[in-house]
């Protein structure tokens, strides 16, 4: 039997205690042109994906907008079909069912939206936005269905005579509560956190994140936590995926990750988190990457990150590299951390001729 491993803010897993199983996830968006519709081209939002996610721990999924990590938290719950490939959920494999056989597991999996206004419909109350669920799954109606709705808006810091509301009496972080609680209605095990605080001002955050830690710890969920404010992701998860143009270049153990980026990406994103010192901000380097974004409908061949890293060589731009483990758990593809062994480069020193 493995032993269990602690990963992070009490969450224990082993490595037979996964909840959320992820291999070669595709999801390509066609482009058509002309009168007929013609195929021309394909959006590859998502282009072979591999992850894991423990019972009872936060999975943070980061990356600059458009690479694809809203994509792929869509395509995990089925809201958006996937292209090709696997995601398995308690060993049930999801891809493939049918809307009836889909059905009873919307129960287990839910979303937190990012917009808390947008996601919620303006033309009903707060109570009966949580209570929809509720009727919808059979789990509770009339009464019970009212008392459900109350014990919900105590559980996410808000009072019952909210309930009479409608959506623009409240503020977003209140109204992100709101939404929250209607994730939980259902008591679901797995919730899909869709940059859920990226739209609310700095002290409502922290507010949104703590919730959602003790609502993790009082009903034992697991998160997948979609962000691209690192600092917000370090507190809040046990492990980190990062994210670049529709695959994931890195994942580790947050202390891991944070302490000892492997991957040219990964420690340009975090040499962007600001500092609040400034003697140790002046101190610090900051890695400034060249150019934009690839696009996702051509990408570049090879390692996708070589059109803007600072220590590519030519076999960077010829052969997809490996999705190597370095130190246990700890996961990274990149050419040059594999031909040094497993050593991070040191992109402080100026970039190499590419």
């Amino acid at each position: 039997m493995t032993a269990p491993s602690v990963s992070g803010h009490g969450a224990v897993a082993t490595a037979s205690d996964e909840l959320v199983v992820v291999r070669d996830l595709h999801k390509y968006f066609p482009i058509t042109a002309g009168v007929f519709s013609r195929h021309v081209a394909d959006v590859r939002a998502v282009d072979g994906v591999d992850f894991d996610i423990r019972r009872g721990e936060t999975l943070g999924l980061v990356g600059e907008s458009g690479s694809g990590k809203t994509t792929a938290g869509r395509v995990i719950l089925r809201l958006t079909e996937a292209t090709k490939g696997s995601i398995r959920f308690e060993g049930r494999e999801l891809v493939g069912l049918s809307r009836g056989e889909l059905r009873p597991l919307r129960k287990e999996m839910q979303i937190i939206f990012q917009d808390p206004y947008a996601s919620l419909n303006p033309r009903m109350t707060v109570g009966s936005i949580i209570r929809e669920p509720l009727e919808i799954h059979k789990i509770a109606q009339g009464k019970d269905a009212d008392t459900r709705v109350q014990e919900l808006l105590r559980l996410v810091g808000l009072q019952p005579y909210h309930a009479n509301r409608y959506p623009h009496e409240f503020s977003g972080g209140q109204r992100q509560r709101v939404g929250v609680a209607r994730a939980l209605a259902v008591n679901p095990k797995f919730i899909v956190a869709d940059e859920p605080v990226s739209a609310l001002d700095v002290s409502i955050q922290a507010q949104v994140i703590n919730l959602l830690q003790e609502l993790q710890q009082k009903l034992g969920l697991t998160y997948l936590f979609i962000a691209h404010d690192l600092s917000v992701v370090r507190h809040i998860s046990n492990r980190v995926a990062v994210m670049y143009v529709g695959k994931i270049v890195e994942i580790a153990d947050r202390d891991q990750l944070y302490e000892n980026p492997l991957h040219p990406y990964t420690q340009a994103l975090l040499s962007a988190i600001p500092i609040p010192d400034p003697g140790v901000e002046r101190r610090k380097k900051r890695i400034i990457l060249s150019g934009d974004i690839p696009s996702p409908v051509n990408p570049p061949s090879g390692c996708r990150f070589h059109t803007r890293c600072p220590v590519a060589f030519g076999r960077c731009k010829v052969e997809v590299p490996a999705f190597n483990e370095y130190e246990p758990g700890h996961r990274a593809a990149c050419h040059w951390v594999e031909e040094h062994g497993g050593k991070a480069p040191d992109l402080t020193a100026g970039p190499s001729v590419l």
